[in-house]
């Protein structure tokens, strides 16, 4: 229920704190005195959209705030799922609005997102504006009734639940259809294009040692020459001794004065050593020399090899072998993978079957339970009419198959008639007084068997007068024993029905600027306010006698 409400700079709000009781509390007030400003101020609470206009002249933000008490295990557990702090079944809502536009809430003095602050708030406080009557009318809000009436929450849960997994399944599985499609028509050409790669027998690095390999072969005759030319040069000189028969003789002749000289036998080491790697170069001159190959059909052969590595190169844009090798095995994984994609829609395929079955088991059990709930609701809210004075009416709840969806796979109508004759669909047949009769109907069900939250209503006897009115304070006044309700009315059939009364007024200071309050009434001011509802603005001894007996009655 709502505790306490608070509003700083709301329009013509500039301070209001007030409580509020349990049972029926009635708000009344003059034409314009502010009435659908306390209405706007708990809309902008629940989150209704807001802009910087409803900030007061010459503030610089506004603030709404709420306490609800609330034993709901739903809202614990859209406190728990956000976050929030629970305060001992209290529940703190606020909302500010800077001038800036930008608007902030919290809960429990936990920051929140708007859509947050939507769900919870939807658990704590239900507005029915004079519009929302013509709910009735949409094919959704009558379905919503009637799985509110049965209790279908948990199948209702099941089956969006199932709904959205079924949809995400076909998502999936259109577009991995959509790909393997894509890969079934390129498969023969990605085939090919692997095979001739595969069977080019690519090697990382082979172009370079092809390329060394040419220009050996291309100039073998004068690498030839030049080869045994440096060797003979090392095997000979003038004298017909080999370079390194000369050294070695040096190397013996350095050692036989080492003793005298020390620094000769740092010299015969040095000439050493230049004799072994002469040897070692003439040696390997005489392998160059020994492996130089200068067969045209290899030059030939090589030379092939080498415009067949350029030519793909070319073909597929590549600079290097391993890029080529990228390439091939790209081919090759486009053809395993329309395998593995053809086995992951096999799989995808027998989860839709067994997601579609879990569906259709939720849309039947729901179908069994709307069907089994009709009736006693129609009959509900036939026994409410007529106790509204609408004897002759006639009201049923008709469910039809319709395609399938997250709610089912039922359409449900709500068929009504005001002078016994065959019903027909609610939106062609019910004036405004008979729907706003009809919704009050409605909410007197839900509230005895939907533990709704606390409701607000804000003139829903509009259209209706008399002996109408008065009934449908005396519902208003029985839902007020299961729940709080708020009634904003113009009727003093209704208003001499609440547990506690209170008044919105509209004062003017002195500089012209107007001011909405909203107070308790109790004892001799609530008898006149009922009269002047009785009578308007002069209030007569008959009224103020007749609202004392509406009052004690």
């Amino acid at each position: 229920m709502l505790l306490s409400l608070h509003i700083r700079n709301y329009i013509l709000i500039d301070s209001l704190d007030v409580d509020f009781p349990e049972g029926l509390v009635i708000i009344t007030g003059q034409t314009g005195a502010g009435k659908s400003l306390m209405l706007g101020a708990l809309s902008f609470l629940a989150g209704a959209r807001a802009d910087a206009s409803m900030i007061s002249p010459g503030a610089s933000s506004c603030t709404v705030e709420a306490e609800f008490d609330s034993a709901s295990p739903a809202v614990a557990e859209l406190l728990e799922a956000n976050d929030i702090e629970p305060d001992g079944g209290r529940v703190l809502i606020r909302r500010v609005m800077s001038s800036s536009g930008r608007s902030r809430s919290f809960i429990n003095d936990c920051p929140v997102q708007l859509g947050v602050l939507q769900s919870i708030s939807g658990q704590l406080v239900d507005v029915h504006s004079q519009h929302k009557s013509l709910l009735l009318t949409d094919g959704g809000f009558q379905l919503s009734v009637l799985d509110s009436y049965a209790r279908d929450g948990e199948l209702l849960a099941g089956c969006r639940g199932a709904w959205k997994e079924l949809l995400a399944v076909r998502s999936e599985l259109a577009g991995l259809r959509e790909e393997l499609g894509k890969l079934r028509s390129e498969k023969d050409y990605n085939a090919d294009q692997f095979a001739r790669l595969s069977e080019a027998g690519l090697r990382s690095g082979e172009l370079e040692e092809l390329e060394e390999e040419q220009k050996s072969l291309a100039n073998a005759e004068q690498i030839k020459e030049a080869l045994a030319a440096s060797a003979s040069s090392i095997n000979s000189d003038e004298t017909g001794e080999g370079v390194s028969v000369l050294l070695k003789g040096a190397v013996r002749r350095l050692e036989q004065i080492a003793s005298y000289m020390p620094a000769a036998g740092g010299l015969a080491s040095r000439l050493e050593s230049a004799r072994i790697e002469i040897d070692d170069v003439r040696s390997e001159l005489e392998t160059l020399d020994s492996r130089l190959d200068m067969s045209p059909e290899r030059l030939e052969a090589v030379e092939d090899r080498m415009s067949q590595l350029y030519s793909l190169l070319r073909r597929y844009g590549c600079s290097t072998e391993d890029e080529l090798m990228a390439a091939r095995d790209a081919f090759g994984a486009s053809i395993a993978g329309s395998e593995a994609l053809e086995e992951r829609i096999s799989a995808l395929e027998e989860k839709e079957k067994a997601v579609l079955k879990d569906w259709e088991r939720f849309c039947a059990e729901l179908s069994e339970s709307r069907r089994a709930a009709a009736p006693a609701l129609a009959d509900e809210i036939l026994k409410s009419l007529r106790f509204l004075e609408l004897e002759n009416s006639r009201f049923e709840v008709n469910i039809d198959p319709k395609a399938g969806g997250a709610d089912g796979c039922d359409r449900v109508s709500f068929l009504f008639s005001s002078g016994g004759d065959a019903p027909r669909e609610l939106a062609k047949v019910a004036s405004g007084g008979e729907l706003s009769r009809i919704m009050l109907c409605l909410k007197a069900v839900m509230a005895r068997t939907a533990g709704m939250p606390t409701l607000i209503f804000d003139e829903i006897d509009t259209g209706v007068s008399g002996s109408v009115a008065d009934r449908m304070g005396q519902m208003i006044c029985s839902m007020g024993k299961d729940m709080q309700v708020f009634a904003i009315t113009h009727l003093p059939q209704v208003a001499a029905k609440g547990d506690a009364h209170y008044v919105v007024s509209k004062v003017r200071a002195a500089d012209g600027r107007a001011n909405s309050s909203l107070r308790r009434i109790e004892g001799d001011e609530r008898v006149r306010e009922v009269a002047r509802l009785l009578s308007g603005s002069e209030i007569t001894g008959a009224a103020l006698e007749n609202a004392r007996v509406l009052l004690a009655g």
